[in-house]
């Protein structure tokens, strides 16, 4: 192989394109905004500037690696600093919890509730964390092509181990019995899109990864990552063509031989998609006998992670310094997470998460004013569809009496100098994802794994998968892996036939 066309320019097909111009491919990636990024995408208005989506920087290696990978220091490109105190989450009748990655500080946290609950916390974080060594070696980082390559005595005797059965919530629950502490190790499923009370218990791996490798942040935010992977793949020779969609990924015979754009064929020796895979499934390969089990109707029936409701918030005064990160739990956080994942309604007393960028990097707002992020977890749009001018303000204004009533930002309407909001429809209108869930597919045991999207195509050879509704997941970090997993997959394939 030699020409190698890789589809979408978010943080997977950037991942991917790198990687393989860097092996010496001649590589064309192609991206149908402007921007580069996908949801890892940016907002500047009126002196502010906003990450779109991710936010938390964790793994912070897993970032790094592809730099050192091409020989180059990540250090000056994607400069970071470590955050402390992590996070800080609320409760409307309890204290508040203070999370730090510093043993000292998190032994205090934990002691002032008791020590029996200290003792029950390590010994969860002791118990996750070799778990997470037997998913990291066995699963993450091991693709899957065919049945023999989960099935075997190796894998099977792994998966054991993980002991994946039971949901998160309930695996909790058997190490800590104070409620807050609870949420503070459940709530992260959220991060890839399920429910605690639903996803597999290895996600409870989350929390304890950002306690034992902590949280960063890297200076402009976010969208540093993606602008430096661009900036990279340019000086390494890289082909981009930006503003140009690609229609169709071409198929003959099962083998790929291209794409479509702008009604034209364009010749590749392999290519390598980044988007969605359930919208690359219906809008890239339209044919659907071309596509194996993969059909409208399959993937119309799959189960999709949650999507976000975001505000964007330029305010015109400086508030009282906390943590960077916090989290405002519902009072029945129980309920809110079934109205998310079962019942399909937007919850009359929202979880949201705010980010406050400007404490870590003054540049991103005007001097002497700040910005605020809010989050709220919503349902995708299988399940709730209304996000009419209405609806949205209707929302809107329910958030922000949420945060003027719970947070410092008491005042916040009177200061609002520059606003953006996203709903799940622009997560499906600019970014192509399905019902405009936010995290891809949900990682469900029977959407994990093997079971997952295979980062080779099981129904046309040279053609790979890359990003979070394919193996292994969701999540910046795991879908930088899953870019780095379809590039070796390219590879071994390129190796054979030679």
């Amino acid at each position: 192989m030699e020409k190698i066309v890789v589809i979408g320019a978010g943080v997977a097909g950037l991942s991917a394109a790198v990687r393989l111009q860097k092996l010496g491919y001649n590589v064309h990636l192609y991206e149908k905004e402007t921007q580069v990024g996908g949801k890892m995408n940016q907002i500047k208005q009126k002196g502010f500037t906003f990450d779109i989506g991710p936010t938390i920087v964790m793994m912070p290696e897993i970032y790094q690696e592809i730099f050192t990978f091409c020989k180059r220091d990540p250090e000056e490109y994607i400069p970071m600093k470590k955050v402390e105190p992590m996070l800080e989450l609320f409760f409307r009748e309890d204290a508040p919890l203070l999370f730090s990655s510093d043993l000292t500080e998190l032994t205090k946290t934990l002691e002032a509730i008791s020590e029996e609950e200290a003792q029950g916390y390590f010994h969860f974080l002791a118990d996750i964390y070799k778990r997470y060594t037997i998913a990291k070696k066995h699963f993450i980082t091991q693709s899957f092509r065919g049945f023999w390559d989960f099935y075997n005595p190796k894998s099977l005797y792994a998966g054991l181990r993980l002991r994946t059965f039971n949901d998160a919530y309930s695996s909790i629950s058997k190490f800590v019995k104070d409620d807050r502490l609870r949420k503070s190790l459940a709530f992260q499923t959220l991060y890839i899109g399920v429910s605690p009370y639903q996803s597999p218990s290895l996600y409870t791996m989350i929390p304890m990864i950002e306690l034992f490798y902590g949280i960063h942040f890297i200076k402009g935010g976010m969208y540093t990552l993606a602008t430096s992977l661009d900036r990279l793949f340019a000086e390494l020779g890289g082909n981009r063509h930006y503003a140009t969609p690609v229609e169709e990924i071409v198929i003959e015979n099962k083998v790929t031989t291209g794409i479509k754009v702008n009604g034209e064929f364009v010749a590749a020796d392999a290519v390598v998609c980044g988007a969605d895979f359930p919208y690359a499934m219906e809008k890239l390969i339209p044919d659907e006998n071309k596509r194996g089990k993969y059909s409208n109707k399959k993937i119309a029936a799959m189960d999709y992670s949650c999507s976000c409701f975001l505000l964007y918030l330029g305010l015109d005064k400086k508030y009282p310094e906390s943590t960077l990160h916090s989290i405002y739990f519902a009072d029945d956080f129980k309920k809110n997470i079934d109205d998310l994942f079962d019942n399909g309604v937007l919850p009359s007393d929202p979880s949201f998460y705010l980010y406050r960028p400007s404490l870590m990097d003054e540049t991103l707002a005007p001097k002497g004013q700040e910005g605020l992020y809010v989050l709220v977890p919503v349902p995708e749009l299988s399940k709730y569809q209304d996000w009419s001018p209405k609806a949205t303000k209707g929302f809107r204004d329910q958030i922000i009496h949420l945060i003027k009533e719970r947070s410092v930002f008491n005042d916040i309407d009177e200061h609002i100098v520059m606003e953006a909001c996203y709903t799940p429809k622009e997560f499906e209108r600019k970014f192509n994802a399905y019902y405009g869930a936010t995290f891809g597919l949900k990682p469900t045991l029977a959407q994990s794994n093997y079971y997952r999207p295979h980062n080779k195509f099981d129904y046309a050879d040279r053609l790979y998968f890359c990003g979070s509704s394919v193996h292994p997941g969701a999540g910046v970090p795991i879908v930088m892996q899953s870019a780095k997993l379809a590039v070796e997959e390219l590879i071994r394939d390129d190796n054979e036939a030679n």
